[in-house]
């Protein structure tokens, strides 16, 4: 049962770090962009989704103007972006040039007949049940919609140096586990085995006489 226990701990704790990773790291989408438009945003129960307000704005109210992005990628189906500040708060990409990347996307607005493509570079998710958007962090223009996205360093460096430093911990953790901890249980263990031996030997002397 406790083997049970600390393997679902485990692993949760594992889908939690991945589930974050996924999340906040970059990823890149090659798309066409049909439609940039500024919509007015209530904020509720999935607030913790959507970045701060543009830099040096008000970013204490409920509801604000928000930019979004509206592209279809080379298979037919809709992804939409949100376009917001990421400011000096998280995830760090310190993104400042909101209007700009609006700006930028707007001019490269294509239509099917005439259809230009770009990577769109982004972080988070599209959820349609939570009303969530992924944000587009920039924006540039590709060759086709078989262009290659490159590959992801920033991603393998990040995780790289995460795993590093996990596996640093867990080294240090089973060194000191066996120099410290094991010899404790066991004299433990060893103390409950003398006192059990004792007691059934109190408990026989009993059994003796009666």
């Amino acid at each position: 049962m406790f083997g049970f226990i600390r393997w679902t701990f485990w692993i949760t704790v594992w889908v939690l770090i991945a589930g974050v990773f996924h999340y906040t790291l970059p990823q890149i989408d090659i798309v066409r962009i049909t439609d940039t438009y500024e919509k007015r945003q209530d904020f509720g129960e999935n607030s913790l989704f959507w970045a701060q307000a543009d830099t040096g704005t008000d970013g204490t109210l409920t509801n604000r103007d928000v930019f979004f992005i509206q592209t279809r990628r080379a298979k037919g189906d809709v992804m939409v972006y949100r376009n917001e500040d990421t400011g000096w708060g998280w995830p760090p990409y310190f993104k400042f040039d909101t209007s700009n990347l609006q700006a930028e996307a707007g001019d490269l607005k294509s239509s099917e007949d005439a259809a230009r493509y770009v990577a769109i570079k982004h972080y988070g998710w599209r959820n349609e049940f939570l009303t969530i958007f992924p944000n587009a962090i920039s924006v540039r223009a590709v060759d086709g919609p078989d262009a290659s996205k490159g590959i992801p360093w920033v991603n393998i460096f990040i995780i790289t140096i995460f795993l590093t430093v996990v596996y640093g911990i867990w080294v240090r953790w089973r060194r000191f586990r066996i120099a410290r901890i094991d010899p404790t249980m066991e004299a433990i263990e060893d103390d409950l085995a003398e006192a059990s031996g004792a007691v059934t030997g109190w408990l026989g002397t009993w059994r003796k006489k009666s």
